[in-house]
């Protein structure tokens, strides 16, 4: 996005204007007026990006600003990476400088040749939509632009999620796929949902009366891009463990027809259902039915697919559903709920609704889309968006109608906003997508704004409410007090997503069958290929690398990151086989986000200091006990994640978390937000616990470890964190006993609480936390129940 690419440099022009100029001595000038012509550019750039797909000319004109942005943002992430080298201690150091200040006068002399090179693009850029007259577009939309208003955002907040609006016409189909399911006809059938089936076919399978006809049940998505051992295994991992048997040892390398002697044998003589969603081919539904046991014990599998002919197959014996459009009935109250919120529509509106409903013909995803999209609206809005939705939406493509849906949609957000919805574009199909790494992700590329009373995590959520409330992301799952666990893509939505993210060169994808890419990359997504492909990778520009599902490592060769990526802010290796921490990290300068979760890394190097950037550092599910005392010197750092789960061994296992041991001195990272778990003492003479008070940005906190001598340390120190949401504590042993009654005035916010031990009492100052959402006392051996305290908490929905 390239408005979102200009912003951000602006940004960092400031910084180098307001504190590094000195260092760019004969260029000073130079770089001020390169600045200034950004600011002009900018003006222009939200509504030249609205209307670039109408106009060829601005759209080249587009290009030409991103690219030129991007160059320049090259030139001053090189001259900050050789300033902030790490260059010894002592008389080493001393020499370093002698040698650079040599080195350096061909630096300078080599830059500012750079600098006037990008000043004359520069000029002549701007100059280009002078010449071009493109001021001309801006009057096309300049009454769109005069209606919208500062609040915006906040309006459209609390408008329905997709999934609520979808339930409209569902009853009927659901009831009728129901009968199908359980008429006891022998043998195993085929009911197939042809159409946009997926929220049909999670109602009917969640129903009650299906659980409970069927012995065994599974949810399979099958997508464009699978594989029938992987399909095979996550069925054989559904099946066992909905009765909590374990999956056969060697499953990951065992072949297809292994697999699937494996599903058939145990699901011989069962009545079972299995749900397909997103079948796009013939033959991964043969495949799948191969390995299902066709006896009389009326079984069904349910597949969800948008092609006739897998719906229709003769061989299938398949009752098929044919999802048909909403009534007008079903279509008002569907619009009625997302553009105006179950209020009465406005008499002035009641011809355009209908105009509207008439061109989306009953389909939901429309319906849904533009009522979102016309919340909140004035009346120029929506007489805009009436005559602009065109003959597209009468062909009743769906294709067609939800990318110009989509257009739509997109256009009307913020740039901030575009830059975090075509982000979703980088996770793989049917990716379920954790919602805090998204927005953590979001805020280290800079799409997340700073605002006055709020943290960037706080922002990012309301910007992910605000792409669910304008249905273009769906809810997967959320925690029972409400808050956003995870999200997904539909996939028509994330088709329309790749399209422009290929126009806006926004990311680029590696795989097996494609490691041939540009040189000016800026985000790799990299899914099934090899460390081999990677590592011969020259891509210099990189300044995001995330790696999803890659091919086994070999056991010698962890380097693997791709060589000159001197640049990059981003690094994601979770849940690759990587053995130990590759040492090409150490020299990413710049680097802010770096995630290593569920490898089997287990030693962090002391040299990790030198990652002066770094805001994020993920180790969660790793091997990592102890982190070095370096990494006091990263002061950015936000997030320091480190913890796993011990192997559950018996039904009532002690102490499952495990945390790592601080350095001493952790108190310095003033920016730390989320930190979890430390343990309590970690063979150090301080008490980690007093150091806790010093972080007083702390919103996620979970400790291990405690004895009882250190509860009051604890206590004295939650009586500083003050914007504290979630705590867990965990004892050092079921036996230990500790006394958190010593917490004269409790974190106000707290939402969360977890605690695990033994209690001397309950502690007093735990009714008096009215935010508080959820709680959990496991272990804890209280005389009396804790419930009496909890009855006048507010906002509380679980506790344990």
């Amino acid at each position: 996005m390239t408005e979102s690419a200009v912003s951000s440099l602006l940004e960092k022009l400031a910084m180098f204007v307001e504190k590094e100029m000195n260092l760019w001595k004969g260029v000073s000038g130079e770089i001020e007026l390169i600045r200034d012509e950004f600011e002009r550019m900018k003006a222009f750039l939200e509504r030249a990006e609205s209307l670039k797909d109408d106009h060829p000319d601005l759209k080249v004109w587009v290009k030409q600003v991103r690219d030129v942005a991007y160059d320049v943002d090259d030139i001053l992430d090189e001259f900050m990476l050789n300033l902030g080298r790490d260059h010894g201690d002592g008389v080493m150091k001393y020499l370093h400088k002698i040698k650079l200040s040599i080195k350096n006068l061909k630096e300078r002399h080599q830059l500012s040749s750079k600098i006037i090179d990008i000043k004359t693009r520069v000029i002549s850029i701007g100059e280009g939509h002078r010449r071009y007259h493109f001021q001309s577009y801006c009057t096309e939309q300049s009454a769109i632009a005069s209606t919208k208003g500062t609040s915006w955002h906040d309006l459209r907040e609390d408008a329905f999620p997709v999934e609520e609006g979808e339930l409209v016409g569902i009853d009927k189909p659901k009831e009728e796929l129901i009968k199908w399911l359980v008429d006891r006809e022998p043998g195993l059938k085929v009911v197939s949902i042809l159409g946009m089936g997926t929220t049909l076919a999670k109602g009917v399978y969640d129903n009650h009366q299906v659980k409970a006809y069927f012995q065994s049940h599974a949810w399979i998505s099958v997508s464009q891009s699978y594989t029938i051992q992987d399909i095979l295994r996550d069925m054989i991992e559904q099946l066992r463990g909905e009765i909590k048997q374990q999956v056969p040892k060697g499953i990951e390398s065992m072949n297809s027809m292994q697999l699937k002697q494996i599903v058939k044998e145990f699901l011989q003589q069962k009545r079972y259902v299995i749900v397909l969603d997103d079948v796009w081919n013939l033959e991964a539904l043969e495949g799948i039915k191969n390995a299902l046991p066709n006896g009389s014990s009326c079984s069904r599998i349910i597949i969800t697919t948008c092609i006739a002919d897998i719906a229709n197959v003769p061989s299938n014996q398949s009752k098929v559903y044919n999802r048909q459009p909403l009534s007008p009935e079903e279509s008002w109250s569907l619009f009625y709920k997302k553009a105006f919120r179950g209020n009465p529509c406005p008499p002035h509106l009641e011809h355009l609704s209908q105009q509207i409903l008439k061109k989306c013909e009953g389909l939901p995803l429309a319906i849904v889309a533009i009522g979102g999209l016309l919340f909140a609206k004035d009346v120029q809005e929506w007489e805009m968006i009436t005559c602009s939705l065109g003959a597209e939406i009468e062909s009743n493509n769906m294709m067609q109608i939800f990318r110009k849906i989509l257009s739509l949609s997109y256009n009307d957000l913020h740039y901030n906003l575009k830059s975090c919805f075509l982000y979703l574009g980088v996770f793989p199909e049917d990716h379920v997508i954790e919602c805090m790494r998204l927005i953590c992700l979001w805020i280290v590329e800079g799409f997340v704004e700073e605002r006055e009373g709020m943290t960037q995590d706080e922002v990012g959520q309301r910007y992910l409410k605000e792409l669910i409330n304008g249905s273009l992301v769906q809810i997967a799952e959320t925690t029972l007090d409400g808050r956003l666990k995870s999200c997904r893509v539909h996939d028509l939505m994330r088709e329309s997503i790749l399209s422009k993210l290929r126009d806006e060169n926004f990311v680029s994808f590696a795989s097996k069958h494609k490691a041939q890419l540009q040189e000016r990359v800026r985000r790799l997504l990299v899914q099934y290929t090899c460390n081999e492909t990677l590592k011969w990778l020259n891509l210099l520009s990189l300044r995001s690398l995330l790696i999803f599902e890659l091919e086994k490592l070999s056991s010698l060769d962890e380097n693997f990151v791709p060589s000159g990526c001197r640049l990059l802010r981003v690094l994601d290796l979770g849940d690759s086989s990587l053995p130990k921490f590759p040492q090409q990290i150490l020299v990413m300068f710049h680097l802010k986000y770096l995630s290593l979760r569920r490898t089997k890394v287990c030693i962090i190097p002391k040299s990790i200091g030198k990652l002066q950037n770094l805001e994020t550092l993920d180790l969660k599910h790793t091997l990592v006990s102890e982190v070095p005392m370096e990494i006091t010197k990263l002061k950015k750092l936000q997030h320091l994640l480190v913890y796993s789960y011990a192997l559950i061994t018996t039904p009532q296992t002690f102490g499952l978390r495990k945390g790592f041991s601080a350095p001493q001195g952790i108190e310095v990272l003033a920016s730390l937000q989320k930190l979890s778990s430390v343990k309590a003492r970690g063979g150090r003479r301080k008490n980690t616990m007093q150091e806790l008070g010093e972080l007083s940005q702390l919103r996620r906190l979970g400790v291990s470890n405690i004895r009882k001598d250190d509860a009051k340390e604890l206590c004295h120190s939650l009586e500083k964190i003050t914007n504290l949401r979630s705590l867990c504590v965990t004892t050092e042993s079921e036996s230990e006993v500790i006394d958190l009654d010593f917490l004269s005035s409790c974190p106000p916010l707290l939402r969360t609480l977890n605690i695990e031990g033994c209690l001397r009492k309950l502690p007093h100052w735990l009714p008096l936390l009215n935010n508080l959402a959820r709680v959990r006392l496991i272990w804890t051996r209280l005389k009396s129940s804790p419930l009496i305290a909890f009855r006048n908490l507010p906002n509380l929905v679980e506790h344990i």
